[in-house]
């Protein structure tokens, strides 16, 4: 009876091992195909898949400088769109869900799930009225229109009250009372340092979603030297007789290499965020 239970748990962690493997394999070979074409050139593309890097990155950022995009300019003010929305995402969600954990209210159950409703509202169905918004308040054109309404993030207020929801201490909030903190004293003194690990997770969250956000930057900036990278390598697109495929892939290659960075520096904080965010008292 003991032989087989080892044996069965034995080959469950082999199946589990082998489900993983594939789930890697999965996520990371589109990337490095990303990488790989980023060195070819239009006709070794056009050929077919490649596992091996070519020799044609120097000229593939040749055909970028020459198509006259500037990906420095384009890589800056991505990272102030990112940097800014990130902080202010994960500041007031955190502020926002603090108070829905700690404070009772009259409307709060209403509230809380007025957010859970917005969560499951996708941004393509509000974005003429939106426009139409940031239009009359003068913001079009502008990145304060990408990263004000950030302000408001139904979703990282829900993660950041689920979260917060499995490690608030009250006791500790009534102890700071006493000592005579103030309210936001208490959230930036007690609560904050507590809930790093879910606030650097709403923050990787936030960030690779500003990053990545083609969507509203499209509708709502015009200016060429306003473009963040996504829609830098959307210019890229060929015209009647070429498109030079190196050139976009390169374009790509690029726009996904802060977004490694910030996985490779945060992603410890990932799995205990989502963790803690996922149990209850």
């Amino acid at each position: 009876m003991r032989t087989t239970y080892k044996f069965n748990s034995i080959l469950m962690r082999v199946f589990v091992y082998i489900v993983l493997l594939i789930l890697l394999v999965i996520t990371i070979v589109p990337i490095w195909l990303l990488i790989v074409n980023a060195t070819r050139s239009t006709v070794e593309i056009q050929q077919g898949l490649s596992l091996l890097p070519s020799t044609h990155l120097v000229e593939n950022y040749r055909i970028l400088v020459s198509k006259g995009i500037s990906m420095a300019q384009g890589f800056s003010n991505s990272l102030f769109v990112a940097v800014a929305s990130t902080v202010i995402t994960v500041y007031f969600s955190m502020l926002t869900a603090y108070a829905l954990v700690v404070y009772d209210f009259k409307g709060k159950e209403l509230f809380s799930n007025f957010i859970i409703v917005l969560v499951m509202i996708p941004m393509q169905l509000s974005i003429i009225g939106f426009f139409h918004y940031m239009s009359r308040l003068g913001l079009t054109d502008n990145y304060a229109s990408l990263i004000l309404p950030l302000i408001a993030n139904a979703g990282a207020v829900f993660f950041g009250k689920q979260y917060l929801e499995s490690m608030v201490i009250h006791e500790l909030i009534d102890a700071a009372r006493i000592d005579g903190a103030s309210e936001l004293g208490i959230f930036h003194t007690v609560m904050m340092p507590l809930a790093i690990p879910g606030a650097a997770t709403m923050g990787i969250f936030a960030f690779v979603a500003s990053w990545n956000n083609f969507f509203n930057a499209f509708v709502l900036i015009s200016s060429f030297d306003k473009y963040t990278l996504p829609m830098l390598v959307r210019t890229l697109r060929g015209d009647v007789y070429r498109t030079e495929y190196g050139a976009i892939y390169l374009g790509l290659a690029i726009t996904i290499v802060p977004i490694i960075i910030i996985y490779a520096i945060f992603s410890r904080y990932i799995v205990s965020g989502i963790a803690m965010g996922a149990m209850k008292e």
